[in-house]
């Protein structure tokens, strides 16, 4: 899945934040419960679950990023 990521277009990669957990730490394991995941891989993009025992492909993964991108809006 890191690698799904790391080939995204540049322009995808300025607009998120990338985290991982190993799920050989109880961080990665807290995380993997908080977000009701059942098996690897999983991708959360907002706290929400999108892909699950999955990698997507990529036009799907972006289009899931863009689905949950708000620029930051001026007043």
């Amino acid at each position: 899945m890191a690698e799904s990521v790391q080939a995204l277009p540049n322009d995808i990669k300025e607009i998120i934040e990338v985290y991982e957990w190993d799920l050989r730490t109880r961080e990665g394991i807290q995380r993997f419960k908080r977000l009701r995941a059942k098996s690897l891989p999983s991708v959360a993009l907002n706290e929400e679950l999108v892909f699950e025992a999955i990698i997507p492909p990529q036009e799907e993964l972006i289009q899931a990023i863009m689905d949950r991108y708000r620029p930051n809006q001026r007043s």
